[in-house]
């Protein structure tokens, strides 16, 4: 009997020590170096206006907004019935990374991402136009004057081809950046690089330097660290599977 009874002690010891040794599925590990960005702890402030959802359509026959309903444990989280609130900003600063992103914005809509919070890639409804510039889906934003209306000062940097899909699809952008290097006194030697963007399968931008910061914020003093951001004030767009993955900076 006392065997029998050790032994159960024993079983019970080993069960508990297990568990105490299981990963809490609540913190999970970055997998391969890639960090989860669709968690409300990632960023700065979470406006409780987002709808998290599994679904998000084209919503009436004009397209110009996007319809959702909130659901528990959804993946999608779309910025509001408006389509309008506050940048996400990221709590972590980022060097060279590597950003994976899956979006859908209604007709006429416009988003984008930044590294730094300053060096744009344009999100925009350009389903299918030919002449494309850095105001463009994928494009190096231009730089602007805030005082003169947001008057653009150059027409920035286009994609290499328009690989744009219609309003209410969802589309994909990776790319590979490469940030601004500074001396020992902080002041800029070299412009950061966009190495490789990707719109949908389709190579939108390779080795292009990026000279300055994007839009009102060309003149800001570049740094080579900086948070990642996502606009989400300036119409209906909807996020999902959006992840970053820091890079090792290459001795130069």
């Amino acid at each position: 009997m006392l065997i029998r009874k050790a032994g159960l002690l024993l079983v019970i010891c080993t069960t508990v020590a297990a568990m105490a040794e299981e990963p809490k599925k609540s913190d999970p590990k970055p997998v391969d170096g890639w960090i989860d960005l669709m968690k409300p702890e990632a960023w700065k402030k979470v406006d409780p206006g987002w709808i998290i959802t599994d679904e998000v359509k084209l919503n009436g026959d004009k397209g110009t907004r996007l319809a959702a309903s909130k659901k528990e444990g959804g993946t999608i989280w779309v910025n509001g019935e408006n389509g309008r609130l506050p940048d996400l900003i990221t709590k972590q600063d980022f060097g060279d990374c590597e950003v994976h992103v899956e979006f859908l914005i209604a007709k006429n809509s416009n988003s984008g991402i930044k590294f730094h919070a300053v060096y744009e890639i344009q999100i925009l409804d350009s389903y299918g136009k030919k002449n494309l510039t850095g105001e463009d889906m994928g494009g190096i934003y231009p730089r602007a004057d805030a005082s003169m209306g947001y008057k653009y000062l150059d027409k920035g940097i286009g994609p290499k081809v328009n690989a744009s899909k219609p309003a209410g699809e969802w589309q994909t952008l990776d790319a590979v950046w490469k940030s601004p290097r500074v001396d020992a006194k902080g002041e800029k030697i070299t412009n950061a690089v966009m190495v490789k963007a990707v719109l949908n399968g389709e190579v939108i931008h390779e080795n292009v330097d990026v000279k300055t910061p994007t839009g009102s914020n060309w003149m800001k003093k570049e740094t080579p660290t900086g948070p990642f951001m996502l606009q989400c004030d300036h119409g209906p767009v909807a996020f999902r599977n959006v992840r970053i993955k820091p890079t090792e900076k290459k001795k130069e």
